[in-house]
């Protein structure tokens, strides 16, 4: 019996060692189906392309001295007949004035001074240097530097306005401030 077990064991050991086999390979799954192509985004909605804005000082700079008076960044002042004294709201006109000048810093401006068309010229000619020169000095203590600006009286000799009415003679009594040249900075 002895020989049966060995041969028992001998059939066992064959079949588990010779019926050993690799196990078939599974076959894959298949691959998943391709994914819908996505459509691309939607378009932003109609906005404006952002332009960087070129700035007030740029743009100002790049303008010829002609050119920044049209803009009206510096007013005329007036004074009352035969006077050379400022006025409050004039004072007011003329702090807006320094700080556009103290802004802008490249504009050079010469301080005309006017009168109306009473009383002589050399009179008129001393008048208008007094109310150029009271502007001037004001631009000043407001921190206008004083080599950006420069006086000059017209005296009665460039009206404004030509009527012979109270109202136009009060708008020739006035300080008149034309930008005359550009610093290169």
């Amino acid at each position: 019996m002895r020989q049966s077990w060995v041969a028992v064991a001998l059939v066992a050991a064959i079949t588990v060692v010779g019926c050993h086999h690799k196990p078939k390979a599974q076959p894959l799954p298949p691959p998943p189906p391709p994914a819908p192509a996505t459509p691309p985004p939607a378009p932003p909605p109609n906005t404006p392309e952002v332009v960087p804005q070129e700035s007030e000082y740029d743009r100002i700079k790049k303008m010829d001295s002609a050119e920044i008076d049209k803009p009206g960044l510096l007013s005329d002042i007036h004074f009352d007949f035969d006077k050379s004294d400022l006025r409050d709201e004039d004072r007011q006109i003329l702090a807006k004035n320094a700080e556009n000048l103290k802004k802008f810093d490249f504009i050079k401006v010469t301080v005309e001074g006017h009168c109306d068309e009473k009383g002589s010229v050399e009179y008129n000619l001393a008048l208008g240097e007094h109310r150029a020169r009271a502007a001037y000095d004001y631009l000043v203590s407001l921190g206008v530097p004083a080599d950006r600006m420069k006086t000059v009286s017209y005296g009665k000799e460039v009206p404004l306005c030509t009527d012979h009415t109270e109202d136009c003679q009060a708008r020739n009594r006035r300080a008149h401030f034309p930008v005359t040249s550009k610093l290169n900075r």
